[in-house]
């Protein structure tokens, strides 16, 4: 990805290539050091001059080059990402796109930081597009604060389907998405490049009628006797601004304590109402939400903190890289077959693999890490280090 990255610099006075620069970052926030000014700390750790083949860039220096994108840089990496994507697809008959977005809270005079109504702030938006098998970032998208959350969401995925159609043109496409994501845009994209899809739709008066007969059974039959239960009803629907009707359907739940209603939009025809539900709709928690929190919380996204809109939304891809890191890490431990390491988390793969003391000793010719005889893990990481 670095040669999508401009260099305008005089090369007489360049010392750090595009490539050490972006490794650089992306390695301290692999190790957990989201800030630039973390640099100051590590300018003289072996271990880091040893992963870059050479001394560190200073912090005005990252500065710099994170603030050195145009709009065509940030397009090529985008597409790099898609790319990328598509030739892991080798093999496949089937994806899962998994759509949603996060909010990022901004501080100070931010460009295109805006109120969101929604969330009650200042904030970023931010769009991923996840594979809901493999977790793996399709792309990932910066948006304005004040964005609905389907802004630019049919022109993207409308790319991503082109690029995956034009190599695989009989794979099938699944889109697992909310309810914001619903919108006429998106049903003529699915509807013009046949894909599939289950996303949430927001309810609205002529919905509630449809479920209003349904919901006072289940209210004096359930909810009255303090009783739990769940009724799925499908009907056809479409709104005035839809080109044609869409199958919709309805959970109509007794919580025992009150109700909640839920409708759902689906052109998956083998499985019913309560397949499509649990089966596979509600799988986008894992496969995505939990994906976007690791990226977030645990990869820094959250951490937008530079002026200008491009060097944030490179910093957004900077994250996004270092959980694709973390995430080829997930799938050689899953090849090692470690159930309890399967279930780790980006902070416990750094917390219990990577962040963990060792003398380092460095001589004219080779750097030694020895790590500790007490080290939990010693096991796992042999066979992790010598993985082909």
């Amino acid at each position: 990805m670095s040669n999508f990255i401009p260099d305008h610099r005089n090369p007489l006075f360049t010392v750090y290539e595009r490539y050490p620069q972006l490794k650089q970052r992306v390695f301290m926030m692999i190790q957990g050091y989201d800030d630039v000014n973390d640099v100051r700390h590590l300018k003289n750790d072996p271990l880091f001059k040893d992963v870059l083949s050479g001394e560190m860039a200073s912090q005005s220096t990252i500065s710099r080059f994170e603030n050195c994108f145009d709009k065509q840089s940030i397009f090529s990496i985008c597409y790099d990402f898609i790319d990328r994507y598509v030739e892991n697809l080798k093999g496949r008959d089937e994806v899962i796109i998994d759509v949603d977005g996060t909010d990022d809270p901004t501080h100070g005079n931010q460009q295109l930081s805006m109120f969101n109504g929604f969330y009650g702030q200042f904030m970023y938006n931010e769009l991923f597009f996840h594979d809901g098998d493999t977790g793996q970032i399709i792309v990932p998208v910066l948006r304005p604060g004040n964005s609905h959350s389907n802004k630019w969401y049919p022109g993207i995925l409308r790319r991503i389907v082109q690029k995956i159609r034009a190599k695989y043109p009989t794979i099938k496409i699944t889109i697992r998405s909310d309810s914001g994501f619903s919108g006429p845009a998106f049903y003529k994209v699915a509807h013009q490049y046949n894909l599939f899809f289950a996303t949430g739709i927001s309810s609205n008066e002529i919905l509630k009628k449809k479920v209003e007969r349904v919901e006072k059974a289940v209210r004096k039959l359930y909810l009255e006797q303090g009783l739990k239960h769940q009724h799925f009803i499908k009907y056809t629907y479409q709104a005035k601004s839809w080109s044609l009707p869409q199958t919709c359907y309805a959970k109509i739940k007794s919580t025992g304590i009150g109700m909640n209603i839920r409708h759902f939009v689906s052109n998956i025809e083998e499985k019913n109402a309560r397949e499509i539900y649990f089966d596979f709709y509600v799988k986008k928690g894992d496969a995505s939400e939990n994906r976007i929190k690791e990226v977030k919380n645990m990869c820094f996204s959250n951490r937008l903190s530079n002026q200008g809109f491009l060097a944030n939304l490179f910093r957004l891809i900077a994250s996004s890289l270092t959980y694709e890191f973390f995430r080829l890490i997930k799938e050689e431990i899953a090849i090692i077959s470690d159930e309890t390491a399967k279930k780790w988390q980006v902070s416990s793969i750094r917390t219990y693999l990577l962040k963990v003391g060792a003398t380092i000793k460095v001589t004219k010719r080779r750097v030694y890490y020895m790590l500790s005889k007490s080290f939990v893990y010693q096991d796992l990481f042999q066979k992790l280090i010598t993985l082909k």
